[in-house]
């Protein structure tokens, strides 16, 4: 199509502006060639006309479609030219807040002067090992890149950042510099990523200062190489400067300050290392108060000033000699102080005499020198006094010449520190260079600054050149040369021979040269010769360069002394002969004279040697420049470079503005529209063929539509575009000039709008034919209703009438009724009332008259029963005297029964065991009492509260309650009393006056039964409200409840992410001690007095140790000496005493067999054989006779057992009572009542003294505590001195200190063990003397029963043989192994064992099962080190197994063993919580010897790391799966748009082999599934690691999409939602639901419904705000600016939508990070699950080997 064409009506145009450069508009008329004037409207819907030059006839650039504003790339943009570029940038960094954009090969970021959380460790982790063109643009992209190339390519890197002061140059390149520091890492002999990251402050310190620009602009360029090794790791760094702006050391303007140094410097002039420099307040200097803006906001400069000091001292410099950086920069401010006064009198003022303190020179030279200057003539040497302004220059160049040189020791020592002794293999370099600057006054910095980028340019557009030029031979594209700017003449200009700088070294070699005559040779020599110089109008002191930025005037003033850069050579050698080591060291460079330079011209032959080897080492400034960038420009030549473009957006330091003009003129000067204008003329736009069929297949015919992509593409590319020079086929890609692509565009809009109508035609003519139908429908639906409402009236207007005439008829009836009733009523009434009054008089005479009967009965009876009482007392009288006398006989003969012994003996008989068993129930009844009691008064305490409310309102309740029954009660005798009245009504039939009392009655009845309602009502109403109270209460009981529970699990949760954290952290410091000490163990020179004293010592204790042995063993001998002669006494009364006992038992045991075999011949001789079968009559009833007679026999036994101990005790008690007392023995003959008493004493002591014993033991432990707390204070105090003293040593001394005081402390702790290991030792063999007394004792008692038992009793005397079965041992679970077998059971067990054959053909858990049942032996055995060696061994051979083999197989496997092991170890514990789950025989096979509580948690700790390290290599294996299958794969056909992409586009991965897709992701879940199950892993342990995938996959797509634009759409937020879908299915398959892996996803859903719902007004953010739950505010708000439609149908979010919703989401309470963080692992639990499989029946395969192993 032509381009004029395209100028039709309702295109879009940019028309030039002055307030906004560029400015929009729309065509309202067609175009045609030869028309004057372009018919516009504006976008505020004026007209205008815009005027085209009839000559040129140039028209308007045309503006791309909306659709491809904002794009990542500005190469993407179908027409590529200046108001594009500068709309994209504007759309980009203001709407979407977005500060990145690819332009080819250069990222141009915009400084948005606020803090952005765009480079947290998150985003780089995001970014590191993606492809440039998957990720939105940033500078970690273009770093990745950079390190990618390296490692793939071995070819050398740099980054080249370059823009004006205030861009961000800086951050720009510090940011960088941490992506490879993170990315990397470092290699195991040094690591310097640290110290590259740290040179940064250090630098910005020196070198950076404020500007009316910038707060933090670089005052220098600077170029670091970063060095890495074959394995890509940073070994080491090399750092650059360029031009440092040293006259700010001596001069600011206003609102800038000095070097930020400077006031660091001064902000810690009151710390006391600083007092000796006598600083003060920056406002006290000159050179650090012209500025008048010594206070930066947001900045502390005495908090920089620390990082400073930190930064040093990570660099190696020691303090010594940053004090004496500080001491020289101060004494550089004091000289600032110095005062030259006029001629004849002193020449300096007093402050000299602080410089000079400060640099230790002679004063009276440093101020002569200052005041004078030697001239050197032919014969003599003079000493010339300087003019004032002359001593202020020089004392100013004086300092800014030790500022130079302070610079550059810094930056040396810098190198030193990372530099490294092996050669880097490869190196990325970044350099941070000035922009292209123009200022109203430009001098010579200015013009070194823009040569700098003129040769930068240069280089930049060869490189672009051969980039296209490589692309299109890749693609075999015909090759025509496009014509670009080349900037050569321009650097010839500057550089060449006769050119400006060899003119200004010329002139500076002069003895009278002057700036205005270096103007007149450069006039002389290049006006009207070079196209790029002129000559300004109004002066002769200037000149001008055509840069390929713009026009720059440079005023020559300063010129000539800036190239110079003199200094009095006398003030230098003062300086050399200062007493200050440091500064002396700083100008050593000096001394050394350099070889004779071939350009000194022969009339200096006549000066001294000195003078003449300083002037020749004494480059000019301009030479020094330019060597320095020759060799940087061959460096970059030799490595791939990448371009970084800093844009500063405005001027005002405003967050998000950009200033058009600005804009422009940056854009112009950093080469981004040169780029463009490349791009412009060859095939800028590129598309894939798969990408064009894809977007464009709306376009193609049925016929068009081939197999082979490449010719479908070409047919329809023939048929749409007939001009063939618009775009040219490539090998993979379709090759498009500019404008074509939105022309393209174009037609794809106008064929999907035309579908579009044709789809709403037929959708509107469906909706109408149905919305007609409806109503006809209705209408008929009406008519029939209507026609039935009517029928319906007329049929009940009748029923009405007949229903009327038939009340009339009963109401007139009913009336004439009720007259009769009434008059019927009071007749009876009257006629009740007379009757009744008759009957009450006879009534009460009658009750008269039986009342005086009464009384008479009851005076007659009182008199009576008097007469009876006064003769019965009487009687009574005699009968107890007469008894009393017969008691007193009876009482005399008891007294003489009573002091019989036999009576005694029977009364008191078992009364000690009685007193016994009272006492201590009455002990028990006390402390019963005590503890009801106290349960008793805090339970009242408790409920006291509760009680009064709860009995006020029952009182209210009962008192209602009570009322309400009696008035019930009142109703019912009411209701009784109006039944009498009818009935007497009724009865008597009287008249009228009856009838009104009875229906005033009534009407109060009535009355009173509604007041009882009411009254039942209202008490309802409060058990109502009192019920809902309780039911509130209780509700918000369970609230808090809930809550509590909630917060306690979290807390919980929290604390065991935080524990689980810490073990991951012990696992790394143990990976890394472990590497330092395989360090140190070649350095053992260092070490040998360590060594040696170490063996000394423990020589030392094995001395000790033997001979403590020795004095153990005798004193052993000894003790079981004494414990012998003392077992032998007690034997004795206990042989005795179990003598007597058998003699009795074998006595009854005689009886017994007897009565026995008396039964059994009974039996013999029995008639029949059915009767004394077994189960018949006579033999049950035998049996239960035998049975009565053995429990006889045995209580028996058991009361003759009880006598003889009381016996013995009786004995035994005998010898202690020496002489009771005359009283207890007329009480107790037989002593038994004192015996009693002198037990219960004898109980009361011990009882005392084991309390004693136990206040004492306490008291003891007490005080062993605080002893011990005491002991840990001073090991703390002695560790937090040890630590201060060793931050202050270097760090070669600190690594040694640290290793002499882990030394210390691990011989103290072996001697606290050793010395523990023998308290235990003795205590192990004491226990063993014990037991072994105890097997004596039980040996003898056995021998001596045996003796006495006789082989005939043991001999059956039936006469029945009877046969003997062994029986059959039973295997315990138990295994056995000798020591020597260990290592072997370890090799085979855990590290030689493949998960794969034991998973599949054995039991599930064995080798954790054979482990245990080996450690069961070893419980068994009481073999305290077997145990130990078995769980130690087994955990670090796990650990070592995991190590060399970290595949997902062998993890899972060790996970599933570790866990049944830990399983194990619970449920074998005995302990009631675990046994509970067992049955009775695993109860049998628990521990019995060992607490293993404390192995446990190791064994779980030894989990939680197999179970991080499990998650780890999920992740790894899913990673670049889940971005290609979620984001990327057209899972749902044609709904996905591909829109025009630039430079950096990705291969789509639909179009590769191998690609990864959703079927990919799960079936690699598949696998993790049913690997977990087939190795026997715990359900809830597989459940939390399908939660732990499904976040990861979560975190991972949300992450992508955050930092994607191009993945923010409409459609790709319905591909999304069917890919979780179909994960959810998943879910649904495995039956996972309840393990909260769904919940885990829906971030990922509320995103994809995000970019799908509706985004326009204020309910749609509601909507959102309220839908939103899972998602961030910061993600919310980023997906919407990155929401980019990909067709024309679909809008943009507006920038008052995402303010709204932003409106609504700030009271949010959340993290402000960006991204998910996808390496955090959830805290996994291992709920206790018993195991079924008993140990006795787990049989070894001999597969495995282990016939050593024996069954027990």
């Amino acid at each position: 199509m032509a381009a004029l064409e395209l100028y039709s009506k309702f295109a879009r145009v940019w028309i030039p502006d002055t307030t906004e450069v560029w400015r929009s508009a729309e065509l309202t008329k067609d175009y045609k060639p030869g028309d004057p004037v372009l018919h516009l409207q504006l976008e505020d819907e004026t007209g205008f006309e815009y005027k085209l030059d009839p000559k040129s006839g140039v028209l308007p650039p045309l503006r791309n479609p909306d659709i491809l504003v904002g794009e990542n790339d500005l190469t993407a943009l179908s027409y590529l030219h200046e108001p594009a570029v500068l709309h994209n940038l504007r759309v980009r960094f203001t709407d979407s807040k977005l500060i990145y954009t690819y332009c080819g090969i250069i990222l141009v970021a915009i400084n948005p002067y606020e803090s952005l959380s765009i480079y947290g460790s998150d985003i780089i982790s995001a970014y590191s090992g993606q492809n440039m063109g998957d990720m939105d643009p940033h500078i970690f992209a273009v770093s990745e890149e950079a390190y990618k190339q390296m490692a793939r390519d071995e070819k050398n890197q740099s980054i080249i950042v370059s823009g004006e002061s205030g861009a961000g140059k800086t951050v720009s390149a510090k940011y960088a510099m941490r992506y490879f520091a993170t990315v990397s890492g470092s290699s195991a002999e040094a690591r310097v990523e640290e110290k590259v990251l740290a040179s940064s402050p250090i630098m910005e310190a020196i070198g950076n200062a404020k500007t009316t620009r910038n707060d933090n602009s670089s005052r220098f360029g600077k170029y670091i190489e970063i060095g890495f090794d074959r394995n890509h790791h940073i070994i080491g760094a090399n750092m650059r400067t360029y031009l440092l702006e040293k006259s700010r050391v001596v001069f600011q303007a206003s609102e800038e300050r000095n070097y930020h140094i400077f006031y660091q410097l001064c902000a810690c002039a009151h710390l006391p290392e600083f007092e000796p420099l006598k600083l003060g307040s920056a406002d006290d200097f000159p050179y650090t108060n012209q500025g008048r803006s010594p206070i930066i906001e947001g900045v502390n400069d005495l908090k920089e000033m620390e990082a400073t000091r930190k930064a040093f001292s990570l660099l190696g410099i020691t303090e010594a000699h940053q004090m004496g950086l500080f001491q020289i920069l101060s004494a550089i401010l004091h000289l600032g102080n110095v005062e030259v006064k006029e001629r004849g009198s002193s020449s300096c003022g007093i402050s000299v005499s602080l410089f000079c303190d400060l640099t230790e020179v002679s004063y009276e030279s440093m101020a002569h020198w200052l005041c004078h200057k030697k001239l050197k003539t032919a014969t003599e040497i003079l000493n010339k006094p300087v003019t004032r302004l002359e001593a202020t220059n020089g004392r100013d160049a004086l300092a800014k010449h030790i500022y130079a040189k302070i610079f550059s020791w810094i930056v040396s020592q810098v190198n030193k520190a990372l530099s490294t002794s092996s050669k880097p293999h490869s190196f990325i370099g970044v350099l941070d260079i000035y922009g292209f600057e123009t200022f109203e006054v430009n001098s010579f910095e200015q013009f070194c600054i823009n040569y700098a980028n003129e040769k930068l340019q240069q280089q930049f557009n060869m490189h672009v050149f051969k980039l296209e030029q490589e692309e299109y031979m890749k693609e075999q594209i015909p090759w025509t040369l496009i014509d670009f700017y080349d900037n050569q003449p321009c650097i010839n200009l500057i550089e060449a021979k006769m050119g400006l700088l060899d003119l200004l070294d010329e002139e500076c070699t002069m003895p009278k040269g002057s700036d205005d005559s270096w103007a007149q040779k450069l006039y002389n020599t290049h006006l009207k010769k070079s196209s790029h110089f002129e000559k300004p109008r109004m002066s002769n002191k200037a000149f001008i360069i055509l840069h390929f930025a713009d026009k720059v005037e440079y005023q020559c003033d300063g010129f000539l002394e800036k190239n110079k850069d003199t200094v009095n050579e006398e003030q230098i050698n003062v300086l050399k002969a200062s007493k200050f080591d440091l500064l002396v060291e700083l100008f050593q460079d000096e001394e050394t004279p350099a070889a004779p330079s071939s350009t000194a011209p022969p009339g200096r032959a006549k000066l001294g040697r000195s003078t003449q080897s300083f002037r020749e080492h004494k480059k000019s400034v301009g030479l020094q420049f330019r060597n320095s960038l020759h060799l940087l420009m061959d460096t970059l030549n030799a490595t791939t470079p990448h371009y970084v473009r800093c844009i500063k957006p405005n001027d005002v330091k405003a967050p998000f503005m950009l200033d058009p003009h600005r804009a422009v003129q940056q854009l112009r000067a950093c080469g981004v529209l040169e780029t463009i204008r490349i791009s412009s003329a060859g095939f800028p736009s590129r598309w894939t063929y798969q990408e064009f069929f894809s977007r464009y297949r709306v376009l193609m015919r049925q016929k068009e539509f081939l197999s082979d992509r490449k010719l479908t593409c070409q047919s329809v590319l023939e048929r749409l575009v007939q001009n063939k020079d618009k775009y040219q086929f490539g090998k993979t890609k379709i090759f498009f000039r500019a404008g074509q692509v939105a022309y393209l565009e174009k037609l794809r809009a106008d064929k999907l709008r035309a579908a579009c109508i044709n789809i709403q035609k037929t959708i509107r003519c469906w909706l109408a034919r149905k919305k007609y139908l409806r109503i006809r429908q209705a209408t008929i639906t009406l008519q029939k209703y209507t026609r039935g409402h009517q029928a319906r009236c007329l049929c009940k207007t009748l029923r009405r009438m007949r229903a009327t005439v038939i009340f009339q008829k009963y109401t007139r009836m009913w009336a004439a009724r009720r007259q009769f009733l009434r008059q019927r009523t009071a007749a009876v009434l009257i006629q009740r009332l007379l009757r009744g009054y008759t009957a009450r008089l006879e009534y009460k005479r009658l009750v008269c008259e039986r009342k005086a009967l009464l009384i008479q009965r009851w005076v007659r009876g009182f008199l009576a029963r008097w007469r009876f009482r006064r003769i019965k007392r009487a009687v009574v009288y005699l009968q107890c005297c007469v008894r009393r006398m017969l008691a007193r006989r009876e009482l005399k003969k008891l007294k003489i029964e009573a002091r019989s012994v036999e009576h005694y003996k029977k009364l008191n008989f078992g009364m000690e065991n009685k007193i016994m068993q009272l006492q201590r129930k009455l002990d028990e009844q006390h402390k019963e009492n005590r503890e009801l009691s106290e349960q008793t008064r805090q339970m009242e305490s408790h409920s006291a509260t509760e009680l009064e409310k709860l009995h006020m309102q029952l009182k209210t309740l009962q008192e209602v309650e009570v009322e309400s029954r009696h008035r019930g009660d009142l109703v019912t005798s009411l209701q009784e009393e109006l039944e009498l009245v009818r009935q007497e009504l009724e009865k008597n039939k009287e008249v009228i006056f009856i009838y009104f009392l009875k229906r005033n009655i009534l009407f109060y009845l009535f009355l009173f039964i509604e007041h009882i309602y009411l009254s039942r009502y209202k008490m309802t109403k409060n058990i109502y409200y009192f019920k809902i109270s309780i039911k509130k209460i209780l509700s918000n009981l369970t609230a808090i409840c809930r809550w509590l529970l909630k917060h306690l699990q979290a807390q919980l949760n929290e604390e065991r992410f935080r524990y689980q954290n810490l073990l991951t952290e012990h696992l790394k410091l143990e990976e890394r001690y472990a590497d330092l000490r395989s360090e140190k163990e070649a350095d053992a020179g260092q070490m040998a007095a360590d060594v040696s004293l170490l063996l000394k010592l423990q020589r030392r204790v094995a001395e000790l140790e033997k001979e403590k042995m020795d004095l153990q063993s005798e004193m052993d001998t000894k003790e079981e000496q004494l414990e012998l002669e003392q077992t032998k006494r007690v034997l004795g009364a206990e042989r005795d005493y179990e003598a007597l006992k058998r003699q009795e038992l074998e006595s009854d045991n005689k009886k017994l067999k007897k009565d026995l075999q008396e039964l059994r011949q009974s039996l013999s001789k029995g008639s029949g054989s059915k009767l004394a079968s077994p189960g018949g009559q006579a033999y049950n009833v035998l049996l239960e006779q035998l049975n009565s007679t053995t429990e006889e026999l045995e209580m028996r036994k058991e009361e003759v057992l009880i006598l003889r101990s009381q016996l013995v005790n009786h004995e035994a008690f005998k010898h202690k009572v020496v002489s009771p007392t005359l009283d207890l023995h007329e009480l107790n003959e037989d002593g038994e009542l004192w015996m009693a008493y002198e037990s219960l004493k004898e109980t009361n002591r011990i009882l005392v003294s084991q309390l004693q014993t136990q206040g004492q033991t306490h008291e003891k432990e007490v005080e062993g505590l605080r002893a011990e707390l005491l002991q840990l204070r001073a090991e703390l105090d002695q560790q937090q001195q040890m630590l201060s003293n060793s931050l202050e040593l270097p760090h070669d001394a600190r690594i040694q200190a640290s290793l002499q005081h882990e030394i210390s402390r691990l011989t103290q702790q072996n001697m606290d063990l050793l010395e523990q290991m023998g308290k235990q030792d003795k205590m192990i063999r004491k226990l063993k003397k014990h037991l072994k007394t105890y097997m004596k004792k039980f040996g003898e008692a056995e021998g001596v029963h045996i003796e006495q038992s006789s082989p005939e009793n043991m001999v059956g005397e039936s006469g029945r043989t009877v046969s003997i079965v062994r029986k059959e041992r039973d295997f315990q679970g138990m295994l056995e192994y000798r020591r020597e077998d260990e290592s072997k059971l370890f090799k085979i067990l855990i590290t030689e064992l493949k998960p794969r054959g034991v998973a599949v053909n054995l039991v599930t858990g064995l080798p954790a099962y054979i482990l245990f049942m080996c450690l069961r032996h070893a419980d068994y055995a009481n073999d305290d080190q077997r145990v130990s060696i078995l769980l130690n061994s087994s955990i670090n051979t796990i650990k070592n197994v995991l190590k060399k083999r970290g595949d997902f197989e062998t993890i899972s496997f060790w996970l599933a063993n570790t866990c049944r092991f830990l399983h194990c170890l619970r449920q074998y514990s005995g302990e009631e919580a675990y046994a509970k789950h067992n049955t009775p025989r695993q109860n049998e096979h628990c521990l019995t010897n060992f607490d293993l509580s404390e192995y446990r948690q190791v064994l779980s700790d030894l989990a939680i790391q197999i179970y991080q390290q499990l998650i780890r290599v999920i992740e790894n294996i899913l990673h670049p799966k889940i971005a290609p299958a979620m984001l990327e794969q057209e899972t749902i056909q044609g709904v996905m748009g591909v829109k025009p992409t630039g430079m950096r586009k990705r291969t789509p991965s639909f179009n590769e082999e191998g690609s990864h897709s959703l079927e990919s992701i799960l079936k690699q879940l598949d696998v993790f599934y049913y690997t977990l199950l087939q190795h026997g892993n715990d359900t809830e342990v597989v459940r939390q690691v399908i939660k732990q995938q499904f976040y990861v996959i979560c975190s991972v797509t949300l992450n992508n999409l955050l930092l994607r634009k191009d993945m923010c759409s409409w459609s790709k937020g319905l591909q999304i939602r069917y890919n979780v879908c179909q994960l959810e299915e998943w879910l649904l398959d495995k039956d996972l639901q309840g393990s909260g892996a769904r919940e885990s996803l829906e971030p990922l859903i509320q995103a994809a419904q995000l970019l799908q719902i509706k985004k326009k007004s204020q309910d749609d953010a509601e909507a959102i705000c309220t839908m939103c739950t899972a998602l961030t505010t910061e993600q919310i708000v980023k997906i919407l600016r990155l929401y980019t439609p990909v067709n024309e149908f679909e809008e943009r979010v507006s920038i008052s939508f995402i303010k709204s919703v932003q409106t609504l989401l700030k009271d949010r309470k959340e993290s402000s990070q960006l991204l998910m963080d996808a390496k955090i692992i959830f805290p996994v639990t291992f709920p206790f699950n018993p195991s079924p499989v008993a140990l006795e029946t787990i049989q070894i395969p001999s597969s495995l080997n282990l016939s050593f192993l024996t069954r027990v």
